[in-house]
């Protein structure tokens, strides 16, 4: 027999990140915050470096009895940012990431995105897949989500970039995921999404950088290969990293064999980074990120 009810909402919560020099009082002033205001904090996850005297710290609240208004948190925060000169990141968990998937032929990285976001587990809609072929349609279609062909001409990139970007401000996109796009971005493209770019390298970086690097490895004989996941900057996969995984191998694995392993570490690495960034538990600092668990 199956029971039927009426299903509870959730109250909605914050999560807040910073990062600043380190200095005593600011841990309690924050919690402070949070309780004399009637929050309930859920977690609190902070790391303090020695070495470069920086911290860093992911707070999240329960907004179910909060006595402020969102308007009211945001003047708050802003007052202790000038007090501790903090960079700080405050999001609501009612208000969901749009998210728009570049691929172009391979479709695993693209199915495992899709189904992830079919089964509730992304944290944000994906709302648009854009692809250089029509190979991939019937992928997006299969799934329900929007898919858009911008091929790209060689010698006029700039123009596919153009309609690119008109197709992320109409779904009112906030992060890009290549899912294996074989299209270089232009720094004028990636200038405008600073950490919101985030690509999936078919090597575990630095190693094997460049075009084939299974038949690097395979020509190698290397015994582990591994998958990286990293925001994109205007230097190519050398980016901030939020994901890695390796997969060991052995001189009985053909290229075939490689492609296969290599294709499942791409694919739970790429979704797994893409989750982590949804749910605001990556801060990045410099070149590096940290990665709340």
């Amino acid at each position: 027999m199956t029971s039927t009810g009426t299903s509870v909402s959730m109250p909605a919560t914050a999560t807040l990140l910073v990062s600043c020099r380190d200095r005593t009082g600011l841990v309690a002033a924050l919690s402070e915050f949070v309780f004399k205001n009637g929050g309930n904090i859920l977690d609190a996850d902070q790391h303090a470096e020695v070495e470069t005297g920086l911290f860093f710290m992911r707070l999240r609240w329960d907004l179910g009895a909060f006595k402020l208004s969102r308007a009211e948190i945001d003047a708050a925060m802003r007052a202790l940012a000038v007090r501790f000169d903090l960079a700080w990141e405050l999001t609501y968990s009612d208000v969901r990431s749009r998210v728009a998937v570049f691929a172009s032929k391979a479709p695993h990285c693209l199915y495992d995105l899709l189904l992830a976001h079919q089964l509730g587990e992304l944290r944000g809609d994906l709302a648009l897949v854009i692809s250089n072929h029509e190979l991939l349609q019937p992928v997006a279609g299969h799934f329900g989500v929007r898919f858009e062909h911008v091929p790209v001409d060689a010698h006029d990139k700039a123009a596919a970039e153009a309609t690119q970007e008109r197709l992320l401000a109409e779904a009112g996109v906030d992060l890009v995921v290549l899912a294996r796009y074989m299209q270089i971005l232009s720094p004028g493209f990636v200038a405008r999404w600073p950490s919101r770019i985030i690509n999936i390298h078919h090597s575990f970086l630095p190693a094997f950088v460049g075009a084939k690097p299974y038949h690097q490895a395979k020509a190698r004989g290397v015994k582990v290969i591994g998958a990286t996941a990293h925001y994109v900057t205007s230097e190519l996969d050398q980016g901030p990293i939020i994901e890695q995984d390796v997969c060991r191998v052995s001189h009985r694995d053909d290229v075939d064999e490689l492609l296969r392993k290599g294709g499942e570490l791409e694919r739970r690495v790429l979704t797994h980074a893409v989750r982590m960034h949804l749910e605001r538990r990556v801060l990045v600092s410099g070149n590096r990120t940290m990665v709340f668990g």
